[in-house]
């Protein structure tokens, strides 16, 4: 199923989704992050940003940032913890910071986010990239932070419970790399009849018509991997099962995250629409899941039926 989505959803770039209070936030990169919100999944409308400024210790560390990228959200003991990352296109001097929230009704005396500083960064004599951080918890319970983008690829790293930031003597573990391109990005790491499936995007995003992004998919049995695709391939010699490549109109889809309701796992990402200038758009579909425990896209199988 391919929700028919309406209102604020253009200029939506790396969008991740939640559900509170009977109302869904999507939240993506932008000045300030971005909100959007929706009482259907269907129909959107901006509804506020988390930072009227960028914090100050960002803007010491990372020297020429403007947007915030590729937020996060989770719920995890009563409080909404917010990942984002700062950086500048091309480098690798990128750090990724967490705020928190007790709500997320603007409405609500309790609404305040509150930055807590940063969780991880990379520098330039580092080989790989503190970028687009995924907050994931292993069926023990415990929080592993994912991130990644270019240079080697994909990594992970167990955190502390209570502040997210890297545990003492954790060893970072490479998940995935492209290694004919080193373009492989935006990681996001969901669960699902034994399996962690780690879905990322290769290739290029953000450059409208001409992006060349794709979604991919491998799964591990263990949080840490190995992430094999369909055909065993390792994600980490650039391996990937497709999940959507794009089509004519829906240019470089990309840079996804999952929201599950019930037995339903939602794709959310978005794409370059080529009728509209190659603006980036909000997408949300329902995956489907074939007998052995694939997942693949029904935008995907449109495409493929043609």
């Amino acid at each position: 199923m391919i929700l028919n989505l309406s209102g604020s959803i253009t200029n939506v770039h790396d969008p991740t989704m939640i559900k509170a209070d009977g109302v869904y936030y999507l939240v993506s990169t932008g000045p300030g992050i971005p909100i959007r919100c929706s009482k259907d999944m269907r129909a959107w409308a901006v509804c506020g940003r988390v930072f009227a400024a960028n914090p100050a210790w960002v803007t010491t560390a990372i020297v020429g940032v403007k947007d915030l990228w590729a937020p996060d959200i989770v719920f995890h003991n009563g409080t909404y913890s917010l990942f984002y990352a700062a950086s500048t296109f091309g480098s690798n001097r990128s750090a990724i910071g967490l705020v928190t929230n007790a709500t997320l009704d603007p409405n609500d005396p309790q609404y305040a986010w509150v930055d807590q500083g940063e969780v991880f960064s990379s520098q330039k004599t580092d080989p790989y990239n503190a970028l687009d951080p995924n907050l994931v918890f292993d069926q023990s319970g415990q929080p592993w932070l994912v991130f990644g983008s270019f240079w080697s690829g994909i990594k992970m790293v167990r955190v502390d419970p209570v502040t997210f930031k890297p545990a003492a003597g954790a060893d970072l573990i490479g998940l995935a790399a492209k290694p004919d391109s080193d373009a492989i990005e935006g990681a996001f790491i969901t669960w699902r009849d034994g399996y962690y499936y780690l879905f990322v995007s290769h290739d290029f995003c953000c450059r409208g018509v001409n992006s060349t992004y794709n979604i991919r998919v491998g799964r591990a049995k263990e949080i840490t991997g190995p992430y094999l695709d369909r055909d065993e391939q390792p994600l980490t010699q650039g391996g990937g099962t497709v999940i959507y490549q794009g089509s004519e109109r829906w240019r470089g889809p990309g840079h996804n995250s999952i929201h599950i309701e019930g037995d339903t796992y939602y794709l959310v990402y978005h794409a370059y629409d080529s009728s509209a200038a190659g603006v980036p758009t909000l997408r949300v579909e329902a995956l489907k899941w074939d007998s052995a425990g694939w997942p693949h896209s029904p935008s995907e199988e449109i495409e493929e039926s043609k």
